[in-house]
C-alpha cells in the first residue's frame, strides 16, 4: 500500500514519530494517549520505529497491537527488504553511518519474519483532512523516504513540495527534531521524536497535537517524559552506548547531518510556540 487515505478527522489527533525501538518510551506514549482520551485511529507515527535502542521486536509489537496509523520510515523499508543497511542517508564517511552500523546489525538479528512482512505493507504517505485542510504525511520528504528536512532547510523547496502534494499541510519526520512553519498559507511540520532526545540538552522525547479550533486548528508541541533510565541502561548493555548516554544528556552522539543553523542550537532547550493553521 503507497498511499492510505484516513478521510475527514473532526477531533484532535496526535503524531509522534521515532519510536526507535525504546520501548519505555513507546509504552509512555501509549499511557500519555490514554490520558488524553485519543483513541488508535487517530494517533499517526511518521516511522522509525526500529533504530538506536534495545528493544526493537518489542516496540514493533507494542505499535502493531496498539492499532495506530504508521508511515514508512526508511528504517522500516530497511529491515522489511532485508537491506545492508539502515538506508538513513548518512554519508559513508560520517560518525552518524559508523554508530549506525551497530544499532542496524543489533536490530536486524531481533526482527522476525513476520514482522519484516508486516513493515512491507506500511504505507509510504497518509492523506487525511481536519480543519477545512488537506493533510500528507511522509517520513522524509515527498521526493525522498530519507531525506533530512529541517526548520532551516530551504523554504521555497518545501512550498514547492507541499504544492506538487496537492495539500495545505505536509507532515514530514525522519530529522528528529521538531518544528512548524508557515510558508505562503501553507505548512510544513515535523512532530519530532519519542525514542531519543531532540539534540536539545534533555532526557525528553517530543510529540505533535492538532487541535480543532474556532478558526481552524492549533498545533501544539509537547514534551515526553518518560523512564529514560531504563532505556539508558539497556541501550548501553546491548553495546551502544553512545545512544545509551544521549538518552541521559539530550546531545546526540554525531551532529552531522546537521545543518549550520540546527548544530548552533546543540544542547539548548526548544522553544515550539503554538502554531494557528
Amino acid at each position: 500500500m503507497q498511499v492510505k487515505h484516513l478521510g475527514n478527522i473532526a477531533e484532535k489527533l496526535l503524531v509522534f514519530g521515532g519510536p526507535y525501538s525504546n520501548l519505555a518510551a513507546t509504552m509512555a506514549l501509549q499511557a500519555r494517549a490514554r490520558e488524553l482520551d485519543i483513541a488508535a485511529e487517530r494517533i499517526i507515527c511518521t516511522g522509525d520505529i526500529v533504530a538506536y535502542c534495545a528493544e526493537p521486536a518489542q516496540t514493533i509489537e507494542l505499535i502493531r497491537d496498539w492499532g495506530i496509523h504508521v508511515v514508512m520510515g526508511n528504517c522500516e523499508e530497511a529491515l522489511a527488504f532485508s537491506e545492508a543497511d539502515c538506508g538513513c542517508g548518512f554519508a559513508a564517511d560520517s560518525s552518524c553511518s559508523t554508530l549506525a552500523i551497530t544499532w542496524y546489525q543489533y536490530a536486524d538479528r531481533r526482527v522476525t519474519a513476520e514482522q519484516r512482512l508486516w513493515m512491507q505493507d506500511i504505507p509510504r504517505s497518509i492523506e487525511f483532512e481536519a480543519g477545512g485542510k488537506g493533510f500528507k504525511v511522509v517520513h522524509g520528504s515527498l521526493s525522498s523516504i530519507n531525506e533530512f528536512v529541517f526548520a532551516s532547510s530551504d523554504a521555497a523547496a518545501k512550498l514547492e513540495q507541499i504544492r506538487v502534494a496537492g495539500v495545505d499541510v505536509v507532515i514530514g519526520g525522519h530529522c528528529g527534531i521538531p518544528f512548524g512553519q508557515g510558508i505562503d498559507n501553507l505548512f510544513w511540520l515535523n512532530a519530532g521524536v519519542i525514542g531519543m532526545p531532540a539534540n536539545d540538552g534533555g532526557s525528553h522525547g517530543w510529540y505533535m497535537m492538532i487541535d480543532p479550533a474556532a478558526d481552524g486548528l492549533q498545533v501544539s508541541w509537547h514534551r515526553l517524559d518518560y523512564d529514560h533510565e531504563t532505556s539508558r541502561r539497556t541501550t548501553i548493555a546491548a553495546g551502544m552506548p553512545e545512544y545509551g548516554r544521549a538518552l541521559l544528556d539530550g546531545r546526540w552522539p554525531s551532529i552531522d547531518i546537521l545543518p549550520e543553523a540546527e548544530s548552533r542550537q546543540s544542547g539548548q532547550p526548544l522553544d515550539l510556540p503554538t502554531l494557528h493553521i
